[in-house]
């Protein structure tokens, strides 16, 4: 409420470009609550618009200027009323003068540099912000709006794992070994415990990520230690030689990556505290410096844009292999038994897994009623079956006007019913068609080997 020209006579709004799509992030406050702000990163430009709306239609705001800053600063609790500012841009948005209706102004930190990761710790905060200030000569009216900065690091190139052998004298000693010293916050860390030398009893062991926050310097340094996490590895009295196996997935976990000395104000480092306690509740315990580093993460589609894409490449595939299998046409100069077309049935083609298996029941297809002759010397040459365990009848008028295929072959006969009818189709093979024009005007002349005496055939 303005009382003799003092308080706010004027509300000011921050708009960003892209804050629809932008990305937003969390991260603690004082009071321990999680707040949302809009992402950024180093390097990249911070821009949007200023607007000032008056409470009051038709009055008028006298002011000495209006000005934006992007700040970066480090504040101690302890020290309060000092901020350390490491980062200061100022843009003017309007020079002296009044304002007599609602404005907007636009402005632009072009490829801003953000050294440091926003941070909110026990002792320490650092953070960005946008300051919009109206300057008047008894008070000013200002407006601040925080952001968020991730500080993305590249993989590390020299990753040694981490062995250590460690323990009592004549009492205890055992081997640990983690996978490696360097881990991102999403990642995974294995290892492994080996006991070389137990003469104390063990009531159980556990592991636990601390992280250890370090401001200030010389007598003003104060520590601040935060268990992350805690896992119990093992339960009951190990013997020697066992091993335990370790697994611990840190992407469940609110945590930042290793800082070390930043701006000379403040450091957090993060630690594996891997603690045996014994019957007597005596605790023994060896703590592992580890690096943690933040890792781009990849931008993934929709998960409709993903299954649109499966089905579209799915159906290419289908496509190509029909085409591949079944074409239309024949190339010049190929057989067309090379690739015979489908029979009209009005079935559904096979799938790929039937045409590629390589055993299956082929059905025979119709003869055509006037077919070339070298197809049909081809297609009596492969159907040709010298064993047989019936005799050949004697063609009849319908059997000249519909050919029939052979009886598919069977197992040799036991017994010699009709030898000289096998005899002949031996010695015939596979007649073409105008031999088999000539069989039907003269019967078939034997061999003089063979008597022409009927032999009875059993009924």
């Amino acid at each position: 409420m303005s009382f003799f020209g003092f308080g706010q006579s004027a509300d000011i709004e921050i708009q960003l470009d892209g804050a629809d799509t932008r990305k937003m992030a969390e991260m603690k406050i004082e009071d321990g609550k999680k707040e949302r702000y809009f992402l950024y990163y180093d390097g990249e430009s911070v821009s949007g618009k200023v607007n000032i709306s008056l409470k009051k239609p038709g009055s008028r705001l006298e002011h000495q200027g209006v000005k934006i800053e992007f700040v970066g600063q480090i504040e101690l609790y302890y020290d309060r009323g000092n901020h350390h500012e490491f980062t200061s841009l100022v843009k003017e948005l309007a020079r002296p003068g009044e304002l007599t209706h609602n404005t907007s102004f636009e402005f632009e930190f072009n490829q801003v540099e953000k050294p440091y990761e926003s941070y909110s710790g026990t002792n320490v905060r650092l953070r960005y912000f946008l300051r919009v200030t109206i300057v008047r000569r008894l008070s000013d009216i200002t407006r601040e709006m925080d952001l968020l900065v991730h500080t993305l690091s590249s993989y590390p190139e020299m990753n040694n794992s981490i062995k250590m052998e460690v323990g009592i004298e004549d009492c205890l000693h055992i081997e640990f070994e983690y996978n490696k010293s360097k881990y991102h916050l999403k990642d995974v860390i294995v290892g492994k415990i080996y006991f070389l030398l137990v003469r104390i009893k063990i009531k159980h062991m556990e592991i636990a990520i601390i992280k250890k926050e370090t401001t200030g310097s010389g007598p003003n340094t104060f520590n601040e230690n935060e268990t992350i996490a805690k896992y119990e590895i093992m339960d009951g009295a190990p013997v020697r030689g066992e091993s335990i196996p370790i697994r611990v997935f840190l992407a469940g976990y609110d945590l930042t990556p290793t800082m070390r000395d930043i701006n000379k104000k403040f450091s957090v480092r993060y630690y594996l505290n891997l603690v045996l306690v014994d019957e007597e509740e005596r605790r023994y315990f060896k703590q592992q410096e580890i690096t943690l580093w933040r890792k781009g993460e990849r931008v993934r589609r929709p998960l409709q844009q993903q299954l649109m894409a499966q089905q579209q490449s799915l159906q290419q595939i289908s496509v190509n292999n029909q085409q591949s299998k079944f074409p239309q046409s024949h190339p010049q100069g190929q057989h067309p038994e090379v690739a015979p077309p489908m029979p009209s049935t009005g079935a559904e083609p096979p799938s790929p897994q039937q045409s590629q298996s390589p055993m299956h029941e082929e059905v025979p297809e119709e003869i055509p009623a006037n077919p070339s002759p070298q197809p049909h010397v081809r297609q009596q040459h492969s159907s040709a079956t010298p064993q047989q365990t019936e005799p050949e009848l004697e063609p009849t008028e319908d059997d000249l006007t519909t050919p029939k295929l052979p009886s598919p072959p069977t197992e040799p006969p036991n017994s010699i019913d009709s030898p000289e009818e096998e005899f002949l189709e031996a010695q015939a093979g596979s007649p073409s068609e105008e031999e088999d024009v000539e069989e039907e005007q003269e019967p078939v002349k034997p061999s003089s080997g063979i008597s022409q005496e009927p032999v009875p055939v059993a009924q």
